[in-house]
C-alpha cells in the first residue's frame, strides 16, 4: 500500500514552515493590540447562510469555491471560506451590537476549494483586523495604519505598496453600477463568459476577471471618481489627508475594487511584486451595509485580512530555537536519575531533550541531531558520587559538576554556555 499523502491543496506545516507561522501571527497580534484590537475566535465552520447571504449566491466563492455539506443532523454549514461574516455573525449572536465600537483581531485557517498556486492554498490561514461601529474616516486611518505596522515590523514594509481606492456611498456606487451595465452591455460579445454572467450580477466584479480580453474591455470603461457625489468625495479627501499625516504612502488605483454589495468608500491592498502574479498580501475595505445584511442594524464597519502563506514567504528566517541541553544516562540504573534531573531543569526554565534508548553513543548522536549544546552525562558511578559529566558538544571538552538540591552550580556552569 503506498503511503497516503495529504489531500491537494493542503500542507503539513512541519517545524520550520510552523515557526515561520508563529513568527507571522505573533507579531500581527503584538501590533494589532497597539491599536485596542482584541483578539477573538469564530467557529471553523458555520451555517452556510452566515456566508451565502452577505456574499452572495452568484460569486464564485459561493457557487464554486466553498466546502458546504450538511452534517448528521441535517444541517446545512460551511468551513469558512473569509471570517468577517463570521465575526459580524458573533458580534450579532453575542448581544454586542450595544457595546460599538468593537476592535478585533483573529487568527486561523480559512477553506477555498481552488486551484492551489505559488502561497495559495485550499486551506489556508489569515490574520485580520474588523472594526466595528465607527463611520468616521479616522475608522479607515487607523485600520490601514495597523496592517501597515504589522508588514513593517516583519521586516517587508518596503516591499509592499499600498494601493488605494474609493467605492463612494450606495449613492454614487449605484449611480456608476448603471454607467458600468450600459459601457460593458454594449462590448458584451467581447466579455469572457463569466464576465457576461458578472454583467448580469454585479458588474463591478468584471475587474477582478484575470482573462486578458476582460482586462482589455475594463481598461477602457468609466472611471469610478466620475460619479462620486460630494459626500463621497468628503470622505476620501479625509482618509488620503489622514493617511498624509502619518506619513503612510499610497498610490491611487481607481481599478481597485470589492465586487460585494455592502462595500462602501475606502478600498485597499498592500501588494508585492516579489510573489508573481498573485501579488496581494494584505487586502480590505469599509463594508457599512454588512450588518444590516445580516439582520443587525446599520453598523459601519472596516477592516482587512492578510494570507499568513504569502508573508511567510516574504519575511527573513525567524531566529532558530535555543539549542537544547541533552540528558544523557549510562546504563539502564541511570534513567530514573536522569527522568528526575531533566524535569528539574525543566522546572528552571531550561529546554531538554532528553536521550530514551540506546547506549551513549546512539543517544549522544541523538544530541547531536537535535544540535544540542551541552550534554549531562549521568551515570551510576556519577550517581555514586553526587556529580554529573558536563560535555561541551562544540569543543567536546568534559568537566565534572557537584549535585546539590538546588542545582545552583550546575544551573551557573549550564548559563555560561548560553551567555
Amino acid at each position: 500500500m503506498r503511503p497516503m499523502q495529504p489531500v491537494r491543496g493542503t500542507q503539513d506545516l512541519l517545524p520550520e514552515a510552523a515557526r515561520r507561522h508563529r513568527r507571522v501571527s505573533e507579531t500581527a497580534r503584538a501590533a494589532a493590540e497597539l491599536y485596542g484590537f482584541a483578539e477573538m475566535a469564530t467557529p471553523i465552520f458555520e451555517f452556510t447562510e452566515v456566508f451565502a447571504r452577505p456574499i452572495g449566491e452568484h460569486t464564485d466563492i459561493v457557487a464554486k469555491e466553498m466546502y458546504t455539506f450538511s452534517d448528521r443532523g441535517g444541517e446545512e454549514v460551511t468551513l469558512r471560506p473569509e471570517n468577517t461574516a463570521g465575526v459580524v455573525r458573533a458580534v450579532l449572536s453575542n448581544g454586542l451590537v450595544q457595546s460599538v465600537p468593537l476592535k478585533f483581531f483573529y487568527s486561523g485557517p480559512m477553506f477555498r476549494y481552488e486551484r492551489p498556486q505559488k502561497g495559495r492554498f485550499r486551506q489556508f490561514h489569515q490574520i485580520g483586523v474588523e472594526l466595528i461601529g465607527v463611520a468616521q474616516p479616522q475608522a479607515d486611518i487607523e485600520v490601514i495604519a495597523s496592517g501597515r505596522r504589522i508588514l513593517d515590523a516583519l521586516g517587508i514594509g518596503d516591499r509592499v505598496v499600498l494601493e488605494l481606492n474609493t467605492l463612494g456611498d450606495v449613492e454614487s456606487r449605484a449611480a456608476y453600477r448603471e454607467a458600468l451595465v450600459s459601457y460593458f452591455s454594449a462590448r458584451a460579445s467581447e466579455l469572457s463568459a463569466d464576465s457576461q454572467r458578472r454583467l448580469e450580477r454585479n458588474p463591478l466584479r468584471i475587474f477582478d476577471s484575470k482573462e486578458e480580453t476582460d482586462q482589455r474591455v475594463a481598461g477602457d470603461a468609466p472611471a469610478f471618481a466620475d460619479y462620486l457625489n460630494a459626500e463621497s468625495r468628503r470622505f476620501f479627501d479625509r482618509v488620503r489627508a489622514g493617511l498624509d499625516r502619518l506619513g503612510l504612502i499610497y498610490r491611487l488605483n481607481p481599478r481597485l475594487v470589492r465586487g460585494l454589495d455592502y462595500y462602501t468608500h475606502t478600498a485597499f491592498e498592500f501588494v508585492t511584486a516579489d510573489l508573481g502574479a498573485q501579488g496581494t498580501v494584505m487586502g480590505g475595505g469599509r463594508y457599512d451595509g454588512l450588518v444590516e445584511m445580516m439582520g443587525g442594524p446599520a453598523l459601519p464597519g472596516i477592516g482587512w485580512a492578510a494570507g499568513i502563506e504569502r508573508l511567510a514567504m516574504l519575511i527573513a528566517e525567524p531566529p532558530p530555537l535555543p539549542r537544547p541541553i541533552a540528558v544523557v544516562p549510562i546504563g539502564e540504573a541511570a534513567e530514573g536519575a536522569a527522568l528526575t534531573l531533566a524535569e528539574l531543569l525543566r522546572n528552571n526554565g531550561c529546554s531538554v531533550d532528553l536521550g530514551y534508548s540506546g547506549n551513549v553513543a546512539r543517544r549522544m548522536r541523538r544530541a547531536n541531531n537535535v544540535n544540542a549544546r551541552v550534554a549531562v552525562l549521568i551515570g551510576e558511578e556519577e550517581i555514586a558520587r553526587n556529580v554529573v559529566a558536563l560535555r561541551d558538544l562544540d569543543s567536546g571538552e568534559q568537566t565534572e559538576v557537584p549535585m546539590d538540591p538546588s542545582l545552583s552550580e550546575l544551573r551557573a556552569r549550564l548559563q555560561a554556555f548560553y551567555g
